[in-house]
């Protein structure tokens, strides 16, 4: 299960922990929602769910937490650092409510449904949670709260997919998207608690899928992300759950996720697709050779490691070896050779030795990564590796650990952005550039950050960009003109 891996990914490293604040047209004498995620891409994308939701309610959307009439957190229960920053926030939220008496806090997504009554009862930091398969349940629990009781509703769905939602994009550029294509994870790494709080996996109609690229592409957008926990089990025969459940029949005329990016790669053919997350003991050849074949699937894949030691891998219930996942980034260097890698990184898992933590070493030398998400092991609550294992390895020595693979990383990434300088790249722009509004930032189909010379281009374009020098996180360059866009 991979969301926890990129993660709990985190929607890209500038905006990595922190919180999403959306602001809409407002609507004199509406009601007035401030919603605020933390985490992962799901999360995010689920914010934008609930307002959805909500809007259908009469609700509008606020940054000001002063004007607001509910206030919503959608959180991450990947690792104990995020519900410590959640509890914070909670805290200040509870210091406006002393002002403002009426205002209905709540908590969303996988930390409600990992704490639920302890956040009610215990804590008293808020009059609502909500998990993350109860979101059409909002309008009663809000008046539920607004009543004077205490509302809950964590039931997770073996169903729910929010298919026929329309999100409500929140906050975003307006040129890129998310589109959740699964929801849950069926994967029991015995590290993450997501199968506990997203509950088991199902797929989303494809037409539904389709259809929402292509309004999508209608109303501006230029680039969508397909999300899952593990996008590469998708899998639609008529229903939602996993295969197992299907007859030979049903499996006969089912749908994969080569066949679904086929499908919005043709289909919607102006677009720029990503997914996200891969899993390695998941990812097939028919999904590195459709992405080879459409110019409008990026080259880019986030393939979580973990560790480069088998012994640890099985520990870890990965469901493959250290051979098995040098396999595949074998397959996605021969069959797409530009392709770009990623991946997660867990330092100091439950005993780990130093000759399994050099094994991890050994394994990003030789893959080379472009760039990684890294962390040290923390405990999670529920999970196998909190019943089972010892979480024996020294915070030093995890630390130092998780020091040395970031030292790594950092000369890794600059050794791939030199191989870019010369080089043009076709860049999809999404905004201004961070330091100066007299620059464009945007991503190469290696979902590489280039930094490029205003002039006349604008948000949406897409440019020919030449590439003059880089950091170890961004490629600096200057535009040479328009692409000649996707040719599938």
């Amino acid at each position: 299960m991979n969301m926890s891996e990129q993660t709990e990914k985190i929607i890209d490293e500038s905006r990595q922990g922190e919180a999403l604040m959306v602001d809409q047209a407002e609507t004199a004498g509406k009601r007035k929602m401030f919603l605020e995620s933390y985490g992962c891409q799901m999360n995010f994308a689920d914010s934008e769910i609930v307002a959805s939701i909500l809007t259908g309610q009469g609700y509008t959307t606020t940054s000001d937490i002063s004007e607001a009439d509910v206030i919503f957190v959608n959180t991450c229960a990947i690792r104990d650092n995020a519900e410590q920053r959640v509890r914070k926030r909670l805290n200040e939220f509870n210091q406006v409510k002393k002002k403002n008496p009426d205002l209905v806090i709540g908590v969303l997504g996988c930390m409600a449904e990992r704490l639920k009554a302890k956040l009610l009862e215990e804590e008293k930091l808020v009059d609502i949670v909500v998990g993350p398969d109860a979101y059409r349940d909002l309008p009663v629990l809000i008046k539920t709260a607004e009543d004077g009781q205490k509302a809950i509703n964590v039931i997770l769905s073996k169903e729910e997919t929010y298919a026929d939602i329309s999100p409500v994009r929140l906050g975003g550029n307006g040129i890129t998207a998310f589109v959740s294509i699964t929801r849950g994870c069926d994967n029991m790494c015995s590290f993450c608690v997501v199968p506990f709080t997203r509950g088991r996996e199902r797929s989303r109609d494809p037409e539904t899928i389709i259809n929402e690229v292509r309004q999508l592409y209608s109303d501006g957008f230029r680039e969508v992300t397909l999300l899952g926990q593990n996008v590469d089990s998708y899998l639609y025969a008529g229903g939602g759950l996993k295969k197992e459940i299907y007859s030979r029949e049903e499996l006969d005329s089912a749908v994969n996720f080569a066949q679904l990016l086929e499908r919005v790669a043709t289909e919607v053919p102006g677009i720029r697709i990503r997914f996200s997350t891969s899993h390695p003991k998941d990812m097939t050849d028919e999904v590195l050779h459709t992405m080879a074949r459409h110019k409008n699937i990026c080259k880019y894949i986030h393939l979580p490691v973990q560790s480069g030691n088998s012994d640890l891998l099985e520990k870890m219930n990965r469901g493959y070896t250290r051979e098995w996942y040098l396999n595949r980034i074998s397959a996605i260097r021969r069959i797409i050779p530009e392709c770009g890698i990623s991946t997660d990184i867990i330092a100091g898992f439950c005993s780990e030795t130093e000759d399994q933590h050099a094994e991890t070493i050994s394994l990003m030398d030789e893959v080379k990564y472009d760039f990684a998400y890294m962390f040290k092991y923390s405990e999670r609550p529920k999970t196998l590796a909190e019943r089972k294992y010892a979480d024996d390895v020294p915070e030093d020595v995890k630390g130092r650990r998780l020091t040395e693979i970031i030292d790594l990383q950092n000369r890794l990434s600059l050794e791939s952005n030199k191989k870019d300088v010369g080089k043009v790249h076709e860049v999809l722009v999404e905004g201004p550039s961070k330091r100066s509004d007299e620059h464009l930032s945007g991503r190469t189909t290696q979902n590489k950050v280039i930094v490029f010379p205003k002039e006349n281009y604008k948000p949406g374009d897409l440019v020919d960009v030449h590439v003059y020098d880089c950091t170890q996180a961004t490629l600096l360059g200057n535009a040479t003109g328009y692409s000649a866009g996707f040719k599938n």
